[in-house]
């Protein structure tokens, strides 16, 4: 299983990105897919989790307190991605950005790159 993540790289403090991440499994109503980020010398964290579709088809959105209203999660069963779009972007959301998708098992992708300048 691969999960190819995309979108990382440099931008200004206030600026925007979009992260995709493309599972080689397909995505279900039951997947928890998530993205995880890990800056240097501190643990990886939670920074967004979705389930069901999201919150717009009943299921769930969840977001670490330091991202909510300037990140979201979404996911497309049809393109099977799961995207973080990140505004607002603040010199501590520099960190390596990592997709992660749950069914019965765990998966996490390579990681990509966030650096937000001040």
């Amino acid at each position: 299983v691969q999960l190819q993540a995309s979108g990382g790289g440099l931008v200004q403090a206030g600026g925007s990105l979009r992260l995709s991440c493309a599972p080689s499994i397909g995505i279900y109503t039951s997947t928890i897919l998530s993205w995880y980020r890990q800056a240097p010398g501190a643990q990886r964290e939670l920074v967004a989790r979705i389930s069901g579709g999201g919150l717009a088809r009943g299921g769930t959105e969840r977001y670490a307190d330091s991202v909510k209203g300037r990140f979201t999660i979404s996911s497309d069963r049809v393109k099977n991605t799961v995207d973080l779009q990140m505004n607002n972007l603040l010199p501590e959301d520099t960190a390596v950005y990592y997709c992660n998708v749950r069914t019965n098992r765990e998966y996490w992708g390579q990681g990509t790159q966030v650096t937000v300048s001040s």
